[in-house]
């Protein structure tokens, strides 16, 4: 039986990042992810999913955009992907398929997501909002993806404890281990159907018997 066929985008910065990316290539040569990931792809042309890709020997499509229903659709035809998986992906996504694309975001959802909550973003305002006395955990969550940022039916949350000293750069460090922790583990669920949808009804969101993440 073949390999499902993923593709990861993944933005990191002109300088670093990717981590996320890296990570599932690791889980991939340690067993734990069943794929084959045909490419990578980020908006920066050089910078660290660049460096990354390089080094895992994973295709690296550079994306500038449009960001636009046909060259998206573009890029999933000619790498062949079935599945789409966004890990830091710092653009929204049109014209995918809702049943095969989904992301991962450093935060509780919905209080914490939406258009402009990425990244230490998230994780400044968790710490405020532990400070004004209105959260006491934040999460790792993974979503499928829909034309709305961050509105995609939830599939797996992880709380992650606000601590009394923490900053935003503290918290999020602790957001990224259990990032790195849960998402090959979940991925690979979601590419093998043991998470599914139907891509149109919330109300059709399968997990297995005993699923404790949601």
């Amino acid at each position: 039986m073949s390999q499902p066929k993923l593709i990861i985008c993944s933005s990191g910065t002109k300088t670093g990042g990717g981590s996320g990316f890296e990570n599932l290539v690791y889980a991939r040569d340690d067993g734990v992810l069943d794929a084959d990931i045909v490419a990578v792809v980020s908006n920066h042309a050089e910078g660290g999913v660049r460096e990354k890709a390089d080094r895992l020997g994973i295709p690296f499509v550079h994306f500038e955009g449009p960001f636009d229903t046909e060259h998206y659709q573009e890029i999933i035809e000619k790498t062949g992907a079935e599945w789409t998986a966004l890990s830091g992906w710092l653009k929204l996504v049109s014209g995918l398929n809702p049943a095969t694309t989904f992301n991962i975001h450093p935060g509780p959802l919905p209080q914490f997501g939406g258009k402009g909550m990425y990244g230490h973003h998230v994780h400044d305002a968790v710490v405020e909002a532990y400070r004004q006395g209105n959260t006491t955990h934040s999460a790792v969550t993974m979503h499928f993806v829909t034309p709305v940022y961050d509105e995609g039916p939830v599939f797996f949350r992880f709380p992650v404890e606000v601590l009394p000293d923490d900053t935003g750069e503290t918290l999020g460090a602790r957001v990224n281990k259990a990032e790195h922790e849960w998402q090959p583990q979940i991925t690979n669920m979601v590419i093998h159907q043991q998470i599914a949808w139907d891509g149109v009804h919330p109300e059709s969101l399968r997990v297995p018997e005993g699923y404790q993440f949601l």
